[in-house]
């Protein structure tokens, strides 16, 4: 551990054993749960050791690449609480993390793509009005509810809201009380202490702000967040708030740089360089998590404290091409694809400490070692820790996402649609221009504008009860079911308020999905 790691984690300790009965009292009295979300970046359904995919009698079923990723607090989240095999975000980073915040399907909240934040990213034909600002300081937001209901309000790492020079740049404009680390870009400049966080380096408009006390050291980046996480949830039990803590690691994203904690983890594997990197990032960013599951007991907070797990969007580990079977294998896909493995993303809820006596846990019991089939989706965050927490939504704010409330006690909901929208009318990006709409079994993707080489035209139909690695093309032997599902992903589009790309022929023109 190098002297700055050392110091912190020593003063950590002290503080820790003044605020333990501080917690400890808090823990009984406290009127709300805490909440954590720990969002990290680019990490699929198949980017760990746990095991989501099920076989044909709805077990977990291990694949090579869940022997390949080491992410034991992941497992001991996931043996705490209840993890989802169906759980969707958007193709990108910053859709997804908007979603979180507002509750809403990015085909409504119109920031469709990763924001740039430097240039308006929409694609040579895509909507001239989608949402490049991001959020605004007058949008509702999710923290802005907690604050008003008694909050802390806790952001740590990516933000990634909004361009250079917005409102949405800074997370403390958008409700939280905190920002450590948080800015405009979703990349960070550098993930060495040594390199100053990308400070000074030619990456240097990314170099993550608010870390000069580790500027020099060997602290990596997932290490330095994490120690002030721990720090910033001390203060609020020093305070005796209840916390929202949003900790949003840059890790797994690019640049590839080895986390040296792991490195010899992975120097066998017989994986190609950038991959062994990224799998050093996965295994740092789970370390983070039992650092913080260890941090909450030790302040005699964790049977007040529910945590979910969520990824920003599918797999980018640097194994294999974007559309085949590879990064997420058994899964199609990576990051920014219209396959499963563009969307699928690793999702679990656990109280951080089990206990039958604890007033909230009484409220929303979560069995322990459990499985959610169902489908969900991250806008859905947003009503479950309102409902939780007693925040209310304001009147005129549409909200897409739904309560979770039931699917977290891992008993199915009958009342939920099995339905998932995602929307990206941009280009240039590894899909281009498409929707993707899964109702049930079911999943139909349409492409808008038609790119060189694409595979199956304007349309691809896939039944994943069936064919859950998309492997074979149903438009064209079932008809019936691709019509009724192209009506569909339109009425949904209409439902949200979407915007299209636009003609090549004209640029202004919307292209609007054509039912065969």
């Amino acid at each position: 551990m190098n002297k700055i790691s050392l110091l912190v984690t020593s003063l950590t300790v002290v503080v820790t054993s003044l605020v333990w009965h501080t917690g400890a009292a808090a823990n009984a009295a406290q009127k709300a749960p805490n909440i954590v979300v720990f969002l990290v970046d680019d990490m699929g359904v198949m980017d760990t050791s746990v095991p989501f995919l099920t076989d044909e009698k709805g077990k977990p079923k291990r694949y090579p690449l869940n022997d390949y990723y080491r992410t034991p607090n992941m497992q001991r989240l996931a043996a705490q609480g209840v993890r989802f095999n169906n759980f969707y975000a958007m193709s990108v980073c910053s859709p997804t993390r908007i979603s979180i915040m507002t509750g809403q399907n990015a085909a409504r909240h119109h920031a469709t793509n990763w924001i740039n934040p430097r240039n308006d990213n929409r694609g040579p034909h895509g909507p001239p009005q989608w949402n490049w600002q991001g959020l605004k300081g007058s949008d509702v937001t999710l923290p802005r509810l907690l604050r008003k209901v008694g909050y802390q309000t806790i952001h740590v790492g990516k933000g990634h809201f909004g361009p250079d020079g917005t409102e949405g740049s800074e997370p403390l404009n958008l409700g939280f009380d905190v920002n450590v680390g948080g800015a405009s870009f979703g990349a960070p400049g550098s993930y060495y202490g040594e390199d100053n966080y990308g400070l000074g380096t030619k990456r240097a408009h990314h170099a993550v702000p608010h870390l000069k006390q580790y500027h020099g050291s060997d602290t990596f980046l997932t290490e330095a967040i994490t120690l002030e996480a721990k720090k910033r949830v001390s203060d609020s039990v020093l305070k005796r708030k209840p916390f929202y803590l949003y900790m949003s690691h840059y890790a797994v994203h690019g640049p590839f740089h080895s986390d040296p904690r792991f490195a010899d983890h992975y120097k066998d594997s017989g994986k190609p360089k950038n991959a062994q990197a990224f799998a050093t990032l996965i295994e740092g960013m789970d370390k983070s998590l039992g650092d913080l599951l260890d941090h909450f007991d030790a302040l005699g907070v964790s049977e007040n404290t529910l945590v979910f797990f969520v990824g920003d969007n599918g797999s980018d580990a640097p194994l294999g091409h974007q559309h085949a079977v590879a990064c997420a294998a058994p899964l199609r896909g990576k990051k920014g694809a219209h396959y499963e493995g563009g969307m699928r993303v690793p999702f679990i809820a656990a109280w951080a400490k089990q206990s039958e006596n604890n007033k909230h846990q009484k409220q929303l019991g979560i069995s322990p070692g459990t499985l959610q089939t169902q489908v969900a989706a991250v806008q859905d965050l947003y009503p479950t820790i309102a409902r939780l927490t007693g925040a209310k939504s304001p009147d005129g704010h549409a909200v897409d996402g739904v309560d979770l409330g039931k699917l977290l006690t891992a008993q199915p909901d009958a009342s939920r649609d099995e339905v998932f929208l995602m929307h990206y009318p941009h280009s240039p990006h590894r899909s281009n221009y498409f929707t993707t709409y899964r109702d049930g079994d079911w999943k139909v993707i349409y492409h808008y504008i038609p790119s060189k080489g694409s595979e199956g035209g304007h349309y691809q139909l896939y039944n994943l009860a069936s064919d859950p690695f998309e492997s074979t093309n149903l438009a064209d032997t079932e008809p019936a079911v691709l019509k009724e599902m192209v009506g569909k992903l339109k009425s949904g589009l209409e439902a949200h308020q979407a915007l299209y790309p636009v003609s090549p022929d004209d640029g202004k023109t919307p292209l609007l999905p054509v039912i065969p």
